[in-house]
């Protein structure tokens, strides 16, 4: 079996690469053919656990959802090189789904070339394997500065013959000049490889296009093969740094879930899912006031991070710190996920150089010690039924950290008042939980225990889920999780959610099969069996 390439490529970021290629894997897979997606390498800090022939490993969120799309098992070999961003000038590398330390220091242009063998081989395997790969390109084909050490756009498509589309964002302006500027700068051989362009998110009448798609032909000889009206809510998560603000809520709003959307923000998809349940607001938070309308009943999520100390630093310096300590002290809900679970307690200590020492915010009594493994794995795991038994039978774990709640100078940890003693704890706003069995996934650097001080003082979190996975406050309202997906659990929606849904939760497939339909009527007849030819 030798597969048939289809890439699609973009004029720029944000294109719409990845939601297209999402689209041909289920359109190609319900025709009975066997799909795989691809994607040499991508640069996001949203990532899905997958398996890898050394257990499990990482892969782009995006590639991970196109497996699902293409009724496929993701595996690391559909994304082979991930970037995940740490620093402005700096990223891990993630190879076939493991950290490679010696990738991760080198320079850029001398690690493209060392892994081009392997991502052309974990290609290979995959057509030898499939009927049909679906490739997605990365930002632009035409960054002439950087086509010697291209490993994602033109040498994959030369390497396996690619049928590409190009694609373009027209809401944006310029579509026509961003289509014909690309295949300008392309050489011949490559020129050949794109066999039709793509306008995306157009509003508007399709006929006042005319006469451009044609003069556009004329100059290059490829059509304009599918015009694609704006969609807004297609269901699909977004790209990586992607905020949709322009989402509407359906229904009256009841309740707001703001996620502050700090710099080095990951797994932000994982919060996707809530834009669907009706009456409620998904809202990204970067400064105070955009939390200074919440009520009680409203809930603050700190999600992951990829660099946990340098996002508190930025947390403390847009006064967030305090907003969100105000939010718990009125007994409004805030949960942290992986990076946001060790923000809230005490203190982040690092003696490998992994992340960083920090204060946390002071709102759990824990403390989180960095390691220098990776904690990569899928995680099936049940919450407690009762949100106030205390962790571990009452005792601390077993760190020894004399100093860990001494904040240096500035950095004054906002923490609860009052007793928090058994007797006086509220309802929890994630009781429902309680005895939910959920899925999901972990993808963190350090774990994190009772602080042994604050602990022997009486002052203890309350595990929510076993082997230190989650942790309650006494008072209830505040809970961290390291375990990632929850809302995208039906079993966690229906819960948390279920009056508010009023039938089903709505699932990926629905959204997948949404999408294909979508491309199916958009495109011109018969392209899209055209380009298996």
């Amino acid at each position: 079996m030798t597969a048939k390439c289809i890439m699609v490529l973009g004029t720029t970021s944000g294109a719409g690469k990845s939601w297209l290629t999402t689209a041909l894997c289920r359109y190609y897979a319900r025709q009975g053919l066997k799909v795989a997606p691809f994607k040499a390498q991508n640069m996001s800090n949203n990532a899905r656990v997958v398996a890898s022939e050394n257990g499990q490993g990482e892969i782009g969120s995006a590639q991970y959802f196109q497996a699902l799309a293409a009724r496929a098992i993701p595996d690391v070999r559909m994304n082979p090189l991930l970037l995940k961003p740490e620093r402005d000038t700096h990223s891990q590398v993630v190879l076939m789904g493991q950290v490679d330390a010696e990738l991760t220091a080198m320079p850029w242009r001398g690690r493209s070339l060392k892994v081009w063998p392997q991502i052309a081989a974990a290609l290979d395997a995959l057509r030898a394997e499939n009927d049909v790969v679906v490739i997605e390109g990365a930002g632009s084909p035409a960054e002439i500065n950087l086509s010697s050490s291209d490993i994602v756009n033109m040498r994959v498509a030369s390497h396996c013959h690619a049928a590409c589309l190009l694609v373009t964002d027209i809401d944006r302006g310029g579509a026509f000049a961003h289509l014909y500027g690309t295949w300008a700068l392309l050489p011949e051989d490559e020129r050949r490889l794109i066999k039709g362009f793509v306008l995306n998110k157009f509003r508007g009448d399709a006929a006042l296009l005319a006469p451009a798609p044609q003069m556009l032909q004329d100059l290059t000889g490829i059509p304009t093969v599918a015009t694609l009206p704006m969609w807004w809510q297609h269901g699909l998560p977004e790209e990586d740094g992607v905020f949709d603000d322009r989402s509407v809520t359906k229904g009256a709003v009841n309740m707001t879930v703001a996620v502050i959307a700090y710099p080095r923000i990951s797994n932000l998809d994982e919060f996707q899912p809530l834009k669907n349940i009706p009456g409620l607001k998904l809202q990204w938070v970067r400064s105070p006031s955009e939390l200074a309308g919440l009520q009680p009943s409203d809930w603050i999520i700190l999600p992951g991070s990829k660099h946990t100390s340098g996002d508190l630093e930025w947390l403390r310096s847009q006064g967030l710190d305090a907003a969100v300590a105000r939010h718990a002290q009125q007994g409004g809900a805030v949960l942290g996920v992986c990076g946001g679970l060790q923000m809230l307690g005490e203190a982040l200590i690092d003696t490998h150089g992994i992340d960083g020492n920090a204060p946390g915010l002071g709102l759990l009594p824990l403390v989180t010690v960095f390691a220098e493994d990776k904690t990569v794995r899928h995680t099936q795991t049940t919450f407690s039924q009762g949100f106030h038994s205390s962790a571990q039978g009452g005792e601390a774990g077993g760190l020894i950290l004399p100093n860990a709640q001494k904040s240096p100078p500035g950095f004054a940890s906002p923490r609860l008042d009052g007793d928090t003693g058994a007797d006086s704890v509220p309802v929890s706003p994630w009781a429902a939980l309680a005895g939910v069995s959920v899925a999901g996934y972990e993808i963190h650097h350090g774990q994190t225990q009772q602080h042994v001080a604050m602990a022997a003082a009486g002052n203890v979190a309350h595990a929510v889920l076993p082997d230190g996975l989650g942790w309650c406050s006494a008072q209830g309202n505040v809970m961290g999780l390291y375990l990632h997906g929850l809302f995208e659990d039906p079993n966690a929606l229906q819960a948390l959610f279920g009056a508010q849904l009023q039938g089903a939760v709505p699932t990926l497939d629905t959204v997948f099969e949404g999408l294909a339909d979508y491309i199916g009527a958009h495109f011109a007849p018969g392209v899209l069996q055209d380009l298996l030819v």
